[in-house]
C-alpha cells in the first residue's frame, strides 16, 4: 500500500474503536466512521469525554446498548485502568470470535463453573480438551441416514418427471417431431429437491458442561454428513466453529474447535449471544430459510427480554426453530424457567435435548416437518 493511502497514525486508534464496536454487534456504516473522525477533528478534543460524545453523535449506538458502548469505550481508550475499575462488575459484552481466540483480550473473570449445575453470568476464559471415545450408535445413525432424512426444500431448477405442475415444452416438441408433428403425450417437469440449510447452535456454558463434549461431536457428525451446515457455540461469546469441524478426523476437528472457543463452561448470556449473531449480516444470512436447532437448557442469566426478541427475530428468518433442552425430560413438557416461557411461542419445537439419541432423532425427523 502506498504512503498516501495509509491511515494516519493519529487516526488508527479511533478506527480500531469502530472495529471493536462492529465486533460486538453494533451496526456502523463506513460513512459514520468518516463522520466520527471529522467530528473529532472539529472538536480538537481536549478530553476523552469529547471523543465519547463525538462517538455518540456520529456512531449512534442504540439507547438500550448505551451501557455496552460506554464499557467498550473505557476498555479501548482507558485500557488496564478501566478493567481494574470494573473488577467485580458483570461484563455485558458478548464478543464474536471466528478465526482466532483473542488471547490479547484480558479476561474479566477468573472463576469457572466447576459443578456445571447452575447458570452463571460472569465470563470465564478457559481451555478444553476432548477425550477420545468410540463413535456412539446415534452418531453412526446420523451419518448413515442424514442424506435421505435431513430436511429438504424445493429448488428453482426443474427436472423431468412423470407428473408435475410444469409442462416440458422442449421435450414435448422434440417427441412430436418423431411422430410427424402429432403430440401424443405432454411432458411434465417438477422442481428439484435441494438440502435445506441447517444452523446448529451449541450452548457451551457451565450449566451445560455435562453435555458439551457430546454436542460438539454431534456438530462434527452433522457437518460431515451435510454440506450446508453452520455450527456456532455460545456462552459469554459467540464463536463460529464450522471451519474447524469440516476436518474429517473427529479428534483433529474437535481440537481445532477447542482452540477457537475460549468461553467453555463459563457464564450464560444466551440473549446477548443471539443478538450478536443477528447483528452480523453474514451470520444472520445463515439463518434465512434454515432449520435452526438450538441445544441449550435455557438457564439465562441475562435479560429474558433480549432472549425473547432475538428468538422472535430468528423465527421470522428461519424455516423452523427447534429448541432442545435437557430439562424437557417427558412428553408434553411445560417450561418453568422465565427464559423458556418467554421464547415458547416463537419456537416450533421445545423438546428433549438431554441425550445424543434424542438430538439425532429430532434432527432426522425434521425432514417430515413443515414450518408452523
Amino acid at each position: 500500500m502506498s504512503d498516501d493511502l495509509r491511515l494516519p497514525r493519529a487516526a488508527r486508534i479511533f478506527v480500531s474503536f469502530v472495529a471493536l464496536l462492529r465486533a460486538n454487534g453494533f451496526l456502523v456504516a463506513p460513512e459514520q466512521t468518516t463522520n466520527f473522525l471529522a467530528a473529532i477533528e472539529l472538536l480538537g478534543p481536549h478530553s476523552l469525554e469529547h471523543i465519547r460524545r463525538a462517538g455518540l453523535a456520529t456512531l449512534a449506538p442504540p439507547p438500550e446498548r448505551r451501557a455496552t458502548y460506554d464499557r467498550l469505550f473505557d476498555i479501548h481508550f482507558r485500557g488496564a485502568e478501566a478493567i481494574e475499575h470494573a473488577e467485580g462488575e458483570d461484563e455485558e459484552t458478548v464478543r464474536l470470535q471466528e478465526e482466532g481466540r483473542g488471547d490479547d483480550e484480558p479476561p474479566l473473570a477468573d472463576e469457572a463453573n466447576e459443578s456445571g449445575l447452575a447458570a452463571a453470568r460472569a465470563e470465564a476464559l478457559v481451555e478444553r480438551r476432548f477425550a477420545q471415545v468410540p463413535t456412539s450408535d446415534p452418531l453412526r445413525q446420523l451419518s448413515r441416514e442424514a442424506a435421505r432424512r435431513l430436511p429438504r426444500r424445493r429448488g428453482h431448477r426443474r427436472r423431468r418427471a412423470r407428473r408435475g405442475p410444469f409442462a416440458d415444452l422442449r421435450r414435448t416438441l422434440r417427441d412430436s417431431v418423431r411422430n410427424d408433428g402429432e403430440v401424443l403425450r405432454l411432458g411434465r417437469m417438477r422442481r428439484r429437491q435441494r438440502p435445506r440449510k441447517i444452523l446448529f447452535l451449541i450452548d457451551v456454558s457451565g450449566s451445560m458442561k455435562a453435555r458439551t463434549e457430546e454436542n460438539m461431536r454431534l456438530g462434527h457428525a452433522l457437518v460431515q454428513a451435510a454440506g450446508n451446515v453452520e455450527v456456532f457455540t455460545f456462552g459469554t461469546r459467540l464463536t463460529r466453529v464450522t471451519s474447524a469441524l469440516r476436518l474429517k478426523r473427529r479428534e483433529q476437528a474437535l481440537n481445532a474447535a477447542s482452540f477457537l472457543v475460549s468461553d467453555w463452561d463459563g457464564g450464560t448470556r444466551i440473549g446477548d449471544a443471539l443478538q450478536a449473531f443477528l447483528a452480523v449480516p453474514r451470520f444472520g444470512g445463515y439463518a434465512r430459510g434454515a432449520a435452526v436447532v438450538i441445544v441449550s437448557d435455557g438457564l439465562e442469566r441475562g435479560d429474558p427480554a433480549a432472549l425473547r426478541d432475538a428468538v422472535a427475530k430468528l423465527s421470522r428468518r428461519a424455516w423452523r426453530v427447534s429448541w432442545l433442552t435437557p430439562l424437557a425430560t417427558a412428553p408434553g413438557f411445560k417450561p418453568h424457567t422465565e427464559a423458556l416461557i418467554a421464547i415458547q411461542r416463537f419456537v416450533d419445537d421445545l423438546v428433549d435435548g438431554g441425550s445424543s439419541a434424542a438430538v439425532v432423532a429430532h434432527l432426522l425427523s425434521l425432514g417430515t416437518r413443515r414450518a408452523a
